[in-house]
C-alpha cells in the first residue's frame, strides 16, 4: 500500500502525460484540415465538426461515412505476465479489448461499424511462432468482430526490429462505418440544456489505464497473483475483456431514440463527458459502485477521487446524452434487450464548459480536457 510520506502513483509519473500530449494532437488536426479540399475532387465533403471527435466523418451524398484508427495499448502486457502464472495466453479476451477500443470510439458519431482491420507487429518474427497466442488472438478478433456486427476484412503484422521491444506485439486496428439515416449524426450539435446523462455500465478497467495499473504490480509480493475481496486475482480482474456497445446503440437508434451526443470513456476518463465543444456544465448526481478493481487500484497508487475519476472509467463506460422524454425507453432497452445496466447520472446546462461529480465533490474545469 502507498504510504503517506510516498508519492502516489499516478498517470503522469508513469509515462503518461495528457498535457504533453494534448497539444500534438490539436496541431495534427490543424494540418489535417489543410487535406480537406481534396476529398472535394471525388464529390464528398469533410464534415470539419467531427475533427476532435473519437472518429472521422465525411459525407458521402446520401450518407455518412466514419473512420478511426485505435490500439489497445499495454493491456497484452498483463496477459504475458498472467500467463506465467496460470499457463493461459488469454488473447482471446485482449483481441476483444482491442476490437472494443476500435469500436466503441467508431459508434459515438451515430455510425454502424462496416469493416475492421488488425494490426499486429513485433520486436521480432519469433513472437508469431507461439502458435497457441496466434491460434487464441485470431478467434478472438472474430468472436469479437461478431459481437460488434462488423466484418473483418484483413490487416498487417510487421516486425520492427528496434521498435518495438522484443518478444512484445502491438495490437491495434482501423475501421469504417456508416451513417444512415444522416440523422443518426452526433457530433455535438444536438446538444440542449437539461439533456440527461445516461452511463453506461464497464466490465471493469476496459483497456485504459493499464500502465499505471502495472505500474503498482512491483509494489506487490504477490503480484498479478494478488486476491482481491471478490475473490479474482489482480491480474484476472485487469483481463476482464472490455464491453463492445455497438449492438446497444443501434438497437437504441432503431427504436427510436433521441441520441444527442455519446462518448466512449476511455483515456482523461469522467473529463470526457464534456468532450463536446459546446459550453456546458455537465451535473452528476448519481454515480455507480467501482468495481473491486479500482479500490484496489487507488488503494495501493495512493491517489485520490479526482485522479482515478480523471483518468479511469470507475464503472462507467460508455455515456449517452438524450433528452428527458427518451430516459425511461433507453434504460428499459439496454436492461431489456442487452442485459445491460444503465445509470441516470446526471444533467447538463448552458454555462461554463466543466463536469461536477456532486457525490465526490469534484470538478474537472474544461482546461483538463483540451482535444481540439
Amino acid at each position: 500500500m502507498a504510504s503517506n510520506e510516498s508519492q502516489p502513483i499516478n498517470y503522469a509519473s508513469t509515462g503518461v502525460n495528457y498535457e504533453a500530449m494534448d497539444p500534438f494532437k490539436r496541431l495534427a488536426q490543424l494540418n489535417a484540415r489543410e487535406t480537406s479540399s481534396n476529398l472535394k475532387k471525388m464529390g464528398m465533403r469533410v464534415v470539419e465538426s467531427s475533427r476532435g471527435e473519437s472518429a472521422f466523418v465525411w459525407d458521402r451524398g446520401d450518407h455518412y461515412a466514419a473512420f478511426v484508427i485505435e490500439g489497445l495499448g499495454t493491456k497484452n502486457l498483463v496477459a504475458d505476465a498472467v500467463r506465467e502464472i496460470t499457463g493461459k495466453t488469454y488473447y482471446d479476451q485482449v483481441a476483444q479489448d482491442a476490437v472494443a477500443m476500435i469500436v466503441n470510439d467508431l459508434i459515438v458519431v451515430g455510425a454502424q461499424p462496416e469493416v475492421i482491420n488488425m494490426y499486429v507487429g513485433s520486436g521480432t518474427s519469433d513472437w508469431f511462432e507461439d502458435t497457441e497466442r496466434g491460434k487464441d488472438l485470431l478467434e478472438g478478433w472474430g468472436k469479437a468482430c461478431d459481437l460488434a456486427g462488423t466484418a473483418w476484412g484483413g490487416g498487417e503484422s510487421p516486425t520492427l526490429k528496434g521498435v518495438i521491444v522484443p518478444n512484445t506485439g502491438e495490437i491495434l486496428g482501423a475501421a469504417t462505418g456508416i451513417i444512415k439515416p444522416k440523422t443518426r449524426l452526433t457530433l455535438g450539435d444536438k446538444l440542449r440544456s437539461e439533456d440527461r446523462v445516461l452511463l453506461v455500465e464497464s466490465s471493469g478497467i476496459h483497456a485504459n489505464g493499464l500502465t499505471l495499473a502495472r505500474g503498482i504490480t512491483d509494489n506487490l509480493p504477490e503480484g498479478y497473483a494478488t486476491e482481491l475481496p471478490d475473490g479474482s486475482t489482480y491480474g484476472e480482474a485487469l483481463l476482464t475483456p472490455t464491453y463492445i456497445y455497438a449492438k446497444l446503440i443501434n438497437d437504441l437508434f432503431e427504436q427510436g431514440i433521441d441520441i444527442h451526443y455519446m462518448v466512449n470513456i476511455t483515456g482523461h476518463g469522467w473529463r470526457k463527458l464534456m468532450r463536446a465543444k459546446e459550453d456546458f456544465t455537465y451535473t452528476i448526481n448519481s454515480i455507480p459502485a467501482p468495481h473491486s478493481v479500482f479500490h484496489f487500484i487507488q488503494e495501493q497508487s495512493g491517489n485520490d477521487d479526482k485522479e482515478m475519476y480523471g483518468n479511469f472509467n470507475m464503472g462507467a463506460g460508455f455515456a449517452i446524452f438524450l433528452p428527458p422524454k427518451d430516459v425511461a425507453r433507453a434504460i428499459e432497452v439496454a436492461r431489456n434487450n442487452h442485459s445491460m445496466h444503465v445509470l441516470d447520472a446526471g444533467f447538463i446546462r448552458t454555462g461554463k464548459r466543466q463536469v461536477l461529480i456532486k457525490p465526490k465533490n469534484i470538478t474537472f474545469r474544461g482546461k483538463t480536457l483540451s482535444l481540439r
